[in-house]
């Protein structure tokens, strides 16, 4: 957003916008973490508030938590809430993630101003996507939403994360970050996987793959596809299982 965010101590209350980043402070810093939004699922151990959605959040609920540092994510949150939080007095510490190593640095810088250091888990999470591909580069497609069709593209984190593990994106040479096109256009990219992830839009063994009859599908766990925290350390190994077993290829252990 082209701005400094100064922070006159190291924080001890903190609100998290974002699913991921929710998940990355409960595990590293909990007792720090005092607000998430509806959608943070795992948030380990913690029970923080709960101050309604990403882009509605409830400014009221978090200015009641009285957060010295409020987290936030450019594809996840709207400028306008940002914009409003910093004018009533709380600075807000946005990250932009569309790769991995983006991620890893990302998430090095905010627990450095935390005065936490990098945890395990981090460390982990990179011995872990060190390894080169593992699959083979069969062209893949990634649907995130349906009515109207939304899919994986270029310059994006899960965009990252197939191309790490060996699949080729068929809608990577296109200009936009999250193209919208029809079924037939989708089915006419003849990709030879489809990977459905249950996130954003929840894919189902009976909503999503009846829309590609001639391809292999693949059910994955948006978490494992899309969030950048602790589930990085697992998501590796959870995305090569579900994609051979669709492929019919054998995994090495």
């Amino acid at each position: 957003m082209g701005r400094t965010v100064v922070l006159a101590r190291s924080p001890a209350r903190l609100v998290s916008l974002v699913p991921s980043l929710s998940e990355a402070l409960a595990v590293t810093v909990p007792d720090l973490l005092v607000g998430v939004t509806d959608y943070c699922t795992h948030t380990a151990d913690v029970e923080p508030a709960r101050v309604r959605g990403t882009k509605n959040p409830d400014h009221a609920a978090i200015a009641r938590l009285h957060p010295d540092l409020v987290v936030a994510n450019r594809e996840e949150n709207r400028r306008v809430d940002v914009e409003r939080l910093e004018e009533s007095g709380v600075p807000v510490w946005v990250t932009e993630i569309e790769s991995l190593e983006q991620a890893f640095r990302s998430l090095r810088r905010l627990f450095a101003a935390l005065g936490a250091g990098e945890p395990t888990w981090l460390a982990d999470a990179r011995h872990q996507w060190s390894r080169g591909a593992e699959l083979p580069g069969v062209p893949t497609l990634v649907p995130v939403w349906r009515d109207p069709w939304m899919a994986v593209g270029r310059g994006t984190f899960a965009g990252d994360l197939l191309r790490r593990l060996g699949l080729r994106n068929v809608l990577d040479g296109v200009a936009e970050r999250y193209p919208r096109r029809t079924l037939t256009e989708l089915v006419g990219l003849r990709p030879a996987l489809v990977l459905l992830p249950d996130e954003p839009y929840a894919f189902t063994g009976t909503d999503g793959p009846e829309a590609f009859p001639d391809t292999r599908t693949a059910l994955v766990p948006g978490r494992a596809l899309t969030w950048y925290g602790p589930s990085l350390v697992t998501a590796r190994r959870v995305l090569t299982d579900s994609i051979t077993g669709a492929l019919g290829t054998r995994r090495d252990a």
